[in-house]
């Protein structure tokens, strides 16, 4: 009798996965050379203003929320949203009691929320199937006037550090949820194609778009106004 039925599906795998080595991850989230750098632009190119609301996908153990609740003061409101209960978890021990952050479990790709001044993305656009289509939601859901701005990571193309993309992609294999490091295809490859469909999303529904690279090429910052 085939028991295909009953296995778990790459999200229940995905989530799984994440709430156990959650806490793992929240020191690459925070340790991690020029990572600190990053997240900090990352927020500056949001421009929020005091009283805004902003949503940050996929937030994780929410290395970000802090941050953000600083840039939109108490009269602002910040909501984070992830899949995985674990990393939730986590980042409720990190923002405390802070009344103006709001944690969700929820699937970014359906985020529940009705409007937002901002939304920001820390490297999730590789998780989802049709990244363009999410990025596009995103930018439906702020509205003309709102900013989006996603974080990722690729292999780098700066020709001074490619003999670094093996390492690379031996890190994203050895931390991809199970299912995925088994795939016949490359995992960086998928990594890097999302990215780009992402992040070309953006580029065709934002104004003054700005793009930088960090972190020896490896992290991509690009983030604009919705048109």
């Amino acid at each position: 009798m085939s028991t295909d039925s009953a296995s778990p599906s790459p999200s229940a795998v995905a989530q799984s996965f994440y709430t156990r080595w959650a806490v793992l991850y929240d020191a690459i989230a925070r340790q991690t050379p020029g990572v600190g750098r990053v997240r900090t632009d990352a927020v500056d190119a949001l421009r929020l203003d005091p009283g805004d609301t902003v949503v940050e996908m996929g937030c994780g153990t929410g290395a970000n929320l802090k941050s953000l609740a600083e840039r939109v003061g108490p009269e602002g409101t910040v909501v984070g949203i992830d899949f995985s209960p674990g990393v939730l978890d986590v980042a409720r021990r990190r923002v405390g009691d802070a009344p103006n952050v709001h944690l969700v479990r929820a699937d970014a790709t359906r985020p529940p929320v009705a409007d937002a001044d901002a939304v920001l993305a820390t490297f999730v656009s590789g998780m989802f199937d049709d990244p363009a289509a999410v990025v596009s939601s995103w930018a439906d859901l702020v509205g003309p006037g709102g900013r989006l701005c996603l974080v990722d990571l690729a292999e780098t193309t700066h020709s001074s550090w490619r003999r670094l993309n093996p390492v690379f992609r031996a890190l994203v294999r050895a931390t991809a949820p199970p299912r995925t490091r088994t795939m016949r295809a490359s995992p960086t490859e998928m990594l890097n194609g999302r990215l780009v469909a992402a992040h070309r999303e953006l580029e065709t529904r934002c104004v003054d778009v700005r793009a930088t690279t960090h972190a020896l090429g490896f992290a991509r910052i690009r983030a604009g106004t919705v048109s």
